[in-house]
């Protein structure tokens, strides 16, 4: 379909997701098997990248897709980092720290490619990464073999 179709901007990027290793390729393959949308999502990693590359990549990549959001994986990740100084320099760009899948499969559902829009559902993606964080006791007993 040509660029003013639905399903080409459908398959348009509107955010990146970049950390460490593998995790942004990983998460967002997660977020392809469960929802087949993975191409909302561009990938970086910061392997074998200096601070200042880290950036530029991510520049590259933001006025490649016409993305206005970041997910990284720490909050004090280099990553993280550039992405904060990006901001100084594109007020409309947000940024999530500490993704998670949950968080990327809530966004993949809501908002479009506007700024405003992609604003809104990187906060509420925030809240829904949030509420799967849940931690589980073992049973009483169970960590003692009783």
């Amino acid at each position: 379909m040509n660029s003013e179709g639905g399903e080409a901007a459908a398959a348009s990027p509107r955010a990146i997701v970049a950390g460490h290793g593998d995790f942004a390729a990983g998460v967002i393959s997660a977020v392809a098997q469960i929802t087949g949308r993975g191409e909302v999502f561009v990938a970086m990693t910061n392997r074998g990248l200096a601070a200042e590359d880290i950036a530029k990549q991510m520049r590259d990549h933001l006025d490649a897709s016409g993305a206005h959001v970041v997910f990284t994986d720490l909050p004090a990740g280099s990553c993280t980092i550039a992405a904060r100084r990006l901001m100084r320099e594109r007020p409309d760009l947000v940024l999530v720290t500490g993704t998670n899948l949950a968080t990327l499969l809530d966004f993949v559902f809501n908002g479009d490619t506007s700024a405003e829009a992609a604003a809104l559902a990187a906060q509420h993606a925030v809240a829904r990464g949030r509420e799967s964080l849940v931690c589980l006791p073992s049973a009483p007993g169970a960590a003692s073999g009783r």
